[in-house]
């Protein structure tokens, strides 16, 4: 028989992440990273994941704020003036 590997919530919020990014739902990826930002905190805090795991998801988080430096709604021409 096969059996399936429990899903951990950091995960599933990170591939709820990354399938808002890739849909280009803008405010629900930044509510996504800023839900995956608090349950990192919290798991790393209660001493759920080992110091491995939490050194590759604080990766993956950091890649994903740096993808999504500019995703708001405030001010677009200071984006541009950077950017251009």
């Amino acid at each position: 028989m096969f059996f399936r590997k429990k899903s951990n919530p950091l995960d599933d919020k990170l591939k709820e992440l990354q399938m808002n990014l890739e849909n280009n739902y803008k405010d629900l990826a930044i509510s996504a990273r800023k839900e995956a930002e608090d349950l990192y905190a919290k798991m790393k805090h209660d001493g759920a994941l080992k110091e491995k795991d939490l050194l590759s998801y604080r990766k993956r988080l950091d890649d994903y704020a740096e993808k999504m430096k500019h995703y708001d709604h405030t001010n677009i021409s200071n984006f541009l003036k950077e950017r251009y």
